[in-house]
């Protein structure tokens, strides 16, 4: 189980991923989702991604090697496209050609083809765009109406987000509610822990502004965690109790 978020607000893209990885109780392994695919002042482009970690690690060899094209058209690297569009649609080539290299052998081993990823930044003078890419190669866009975007387990992080980002919301507020969103998932799902990889990146910057990993037991995640369950405790007992029972006759 895994928890990535994206978004992308007026002033720049957040990202956030955790780092567990599991395979039962006792096989837990700790392996980077949040990639980075940057050539400063020219783009800056992240990845980060949820399903099955061999074939994640696969589609990214390939956008990085090169994606051979039809018709005996050279391989393209992620590296080498022209626009956020160009380059969505490549990694959404790389999954369906990993999907026919791999068919046989999940479908032998009765395993599950899983793969979904976040993938977001910007090229040159183009519009910085954020995309969720599904097992198929199909993709959906980041909208200013919905700025942010999830995989993985995603419900538990999903309340705060809807409630506190907007498209105008401050780029590091939009980072610390990302946190907040993530502390709720691990709370909530013992499959999402630290290390948590983060990424920030200002629009036309066309690099990353940040790039961190939360370890345990980092001092302002856990300021963080502390002061939103305190927070959560007081507004509870600032909401008057319901006017339902016999009190209320």
């Amino acid at each position: 189980m895994t928890y990535c978020v994206g978004l992308l607000v007026e002033e720049g893209l957040v990202m956030v991923a955790d780092t567990r990885t599991n395979a039962g109780l006792d096989d837990i392994s700790t392996y980077r989702k949040l990639h980075h695919f940057n050539v400063p002042g020219e783009r800056v482009m992240m990845l980060a991604s949820a399903g099955n970690l061999s074939v994640t690690q696969s589609v990214l060899s390939l956008l990085a090697e090169g994606v051979s094209g039809e018709d005996g058209e050279p391989p393209l690297k992620i590296t080498e496209t022209t626009t956020m569009f160009q380059a969505a649609q490549l990694i959404g080539k790389a999954i369906r050609r990993v999907r026919v290299i791999e068919k046989a052998g999940f479908e032998a081993a009765n395993l599950r083809f899983s793969i979904s990823l976040l993938f977001g930044g910007q090229i040159g003078n183009e519009p910085m765009r954020l995309f969720l890419i599904y097992s198929a190669g199909n993709f959906i866009e980041c909208s200013t109406d919905a700025p942010f975007l999830q995989i993985g387990e995603h419900k538990y992080g999903k309340p705060i987000l809807d409630r506190a980002v907007k498209f105008e919301t401050d780029l590091y507020d939009a980072l610390k509610v990302s946190l907040v969103s993530m502390d709720s998932t691990m709370r909530s799902n013992l499959g999402v822990g630290l290390p948590i990889d983060i990424a920030v990146a200002r629009r036309n910057a066309l690099d990353l502004e940040v790039s961190h990993r939360i370890e345990a037991g980092e001092s302002y995640f856990h300021d963080l965690r502390e002061r939103w369950s305190a927070a959560l405790r007081a507004a509870h007992r600032a909401i008057p109790r319901p006017p339902y029972g016999p009190a209320a006759r």
